[in-house]
């Protein structure tokens, strides 16, 4: 079955959104919901030293599927030790609400990980949350703050270079979510089988002494119909970034790290951490890089499956 090409959504909204960027800060929430104090200690005493952490001045995440057991948790906050920065982007797909309604799983890591953005928040990391089509219901509490991070339906970026980035999840653009979400569960199925056989050959790679690998990823890009749903995807992000009047965007959704000139605009996808394992960052000089975590690491931990979709 041919796979929906991305589409525009219909009439979604394109007003004016806060600029996030040091050159135009959005103004306070209108109001914000308090949560439950971190009763742990502030300093996490797992994080490095000083002269171990490398710092940026933007990093992006996405598709982290927290709640499910395909979430790479440990890597994530073995990247987070190392690695602070000014602002702090999640694109979507943090908290997999699709799978936690189907059967709870949230082990300590997973929970670390939410302790430890909630920590990079309250020590003045501007930490901007726009949800995605897995954890959608997040979508209503858009304009509020939680424990100082923000919530935004789509926002915006302007890099030390000037450039103006578009900052969106990418799922409402996305044909197949927008108008066949029975086929995006049916995907969300197969998907788990595939990446089922992914923690068994993961399982023999690293009893051999290898680092992770994904197979489900190699898979991915091996399909044809695959491959075309990609880069229909790109363009029309692409598209849609220059009818904002943006330089270019960053979003998620598709598990794909990928930064590239689109038609003159700047396309960027910060990947994921159930298969590429990877973020997107801007240093200090302005420069955007994707960072592939598994490469620059040695350590690695335990190996889960990925039962998660974009």
């Amino acid at each position: 079955m041919p796979i929906p090409t991305p589409t525009a959504r219909a009439g979604h909204r394109t007003g004016n959104f806060a600029d996030t960027s040091p050159t135009d800060r959005p103004a306070a929430p209108p109001s914000s919901i308090d949560l439950p104090p971190d009763t742990s200690d502030p300093h996490d005493p797992h994080d490095p030293p000083p002269e171990g952490i490398t710092r940026y001045r933007t990093i992006w995440l996405s598709d982290i599927h927290l709640g499910t057991q395909g979430c790479q948790a440990e890597y994530l906050l073995d990247f987070l030790r190392h690695h602070e920065s000014d602002y702090l982007y999640l694109v979507g797909d943090i908290i997999d609400g699709w799978h936690l309604r189907r059967g709870w799983h949230w082990p300590q890591a997973h929970n670390d990980v939410v302790q430890k953005m909630l920590r990079r928040a309250r020590k003045g990391t501007q930490v901007i949350y726009v949800p995605g089509n897995h954890d959608e219901a997040a979508r209503q509490f858009c304009g509020l703050a939680f424990g100082d991070i923000a919530v935004r339906d789509e926002t915006f970026h302007t890099t030390l270079s000037g450039k103006r980035l578009w900052v969106t999840h990418g799922d409402l653009f996305d044909g197949v979510i927008q108008h066949a979400k029975w086929l995006a569960y049916l995907g969300d199925s197969l998907y788990t089988l595939t990446l089922l056989l992914n923690r068994w050959f993961n399982r023999v790679r690293t009893r051999f002494g290898f680092p992770y690998w994904s197979l489900s990823q190699y898979l991915k890009h091996q399909v044809k119909n695959a491959v075309n749903f990609i880069s229909a995807f790109e363009q029309v992000m692409a598209d849609e970034a220059r009818r904002r009047g943006c330089d270019g965007v960053v979003c998620g959704h598709i598990h794909k790290p990928e930064i590239r000139e689109i038609d003159g605009l700047l396309y960027c996808n910060d990947g994921d951490w159930v298969e590429s394992l990877s973020a997107l960052v801007e240093t200090t000089e302005g420069e955007l890089r994707i960072i592939h975590w598994t490469q620059k690491r040695n350590a690695r931990p335990p190996v889960k499956a990925a039962p998660v979709s974009v």
